[in-house]
């Protein structure tokens, strides 16, 4: 036994390491959720998603516990028209970075539970393909001018 003891330990350390997955290489920069007027069923999540490791990764679902549904979109164009679609992933390139922002990318919040008020801070959960998995915290901000939103 003593003999195979090195080996155990490291098949455990190796184990730990690729459970770890994805999510350890990923931060997140200025996430917010937009303050949704007074009755709208949804509203939207903005973030900047950075990969520091060295491969590709993809963001394949987002969770929240303030409402019911919650989908990873795109804005597409369709026949000259701007409409929401969900997707199924969102990549993010080995040493890169995935956007999300108004008019793009971003994570919808369908079916709200209870209204918010700006300064609450939402919870969002991101998933990725490996099913590893790293929360943050969303302030939720009113929204800005077009423009300036654009920026972000």
């Amino acid at each position: 036994m003593m003999n195979k003891l090195p080996l155990l330990v490291a098949g455990l350390l190796l184990s730990a390491g690729a459970l770890a997955g994805s999510a350890d290489q990923i931060s997140v920069h200025d996430p917010y959720v937009r303050l949704a007027p007074p009755n709208a069923p949804a509203t939207g999540a903005f973030m900047v998603i950075r990969n520091g490791g060295s491969q590709d990764v993809k963001l394949v679902k987002a969770d929240n516990p303030l409402s019911r549904v919650t989908e990873l979109h795109n804005h597409i164009n369709e026949g000259g028209v701007m409409k929401m679609r969900p997707v199924p992933s969102v990549d993010i390139k080995a040493g890169g970075e995935a956007v999300l922002k108004p008019g793009s990318l971003h994570v919808m919040l369908i079916d709200l539970k209870a209204p918010m008020k700006e300064g609450d801070v939402v919870p969002i959960t991101l998933t990725f393909d490996d099913g590893s998995s790293k929360q943050v915290e969303a302030k939720v901000v009113r929204p800005m001018p077009v423009e300036q939103d654009q920026k972000h």
